[in-house]
């Protein structure tokens, strides 16, 4: 039940850290086998939220720091998802037009690359707070960090996203062209 009603926030938070599908879904079931090791450690006066999402991302920060100790090349020596395309989303939960579809594709694409642009502790307080809805107190939990700077944390993502995406929703160009 536990994996079920997870799986989908945990593998969220996975992939707008780490942005590759595949690994989103390696790294999200390591997560729940961490939490299987780890079950005797919960304590039921904690969110269990919190607690997952606490493990979720100090497995992210770690493969993060993997990576930079041991940079990888691919075997093709080319990534082999296609750029032009927008990031994979889980979740689809709308329906629209062929157009409006593809207008939507296009902004939730500059959404995720001005996401990726974003700290670390920003972008992950940005998605724990709109996508999975966890309280600014939990969000503080799970960053390790005080209430007062977890909110700091997403009033600088916000402004610094609604800075990087005014220029496209105002001219519908990626960056301001110069003066």
């Amino acid at each position: 039940m536990l994996v079920e009603k997870y799986k989908q926030p945990v593998m969220n938070l996975v992939y707008r850290t780490l942005p590759d599908a595949a690994e989103a879904e390696d790294l999200a079931q390591h997560v729940f086998l961490q939490v299987f090791k780890s079950a005797h450690r919960y304590e039921v006066s904690a969110k269990f939220s919190t607690w997952i999402f606490t493990i979720a991302r100090n497995l992210c920060l770690n493969e993060i720091r993997r990576r930079s100790r041991h940079p990888a090349e691919s075997l093709e020596g080319a990534s082999t998802e296609n750029e032009d395309q927008p990031a994979r989303q889980f979740e689809d939960a709308k329906i629209f037009s062929p157009p409006d579809a593809l207008l939507q594709g296009e902004l939730e694409q500059k959404i995720a690359e001005a996401l990726e642009g974003l700290p670390e502790k920003q972008r992950t307080a940005l998605v724990l707070c709109r996508q999975e809805e966890l309280s600014y107190e939990e969000i503080a939990a799970v960053l390790g960090c005080s209430l007062s700077a977890t909110k700091s944390l997403i009033h600088r993502a916000r402004e610094t996203l609604k800075q990087q995406l005014k220029p496209y929703l105002r001219t519908g160009a990626w960056r301001e062209p110069p003066n």
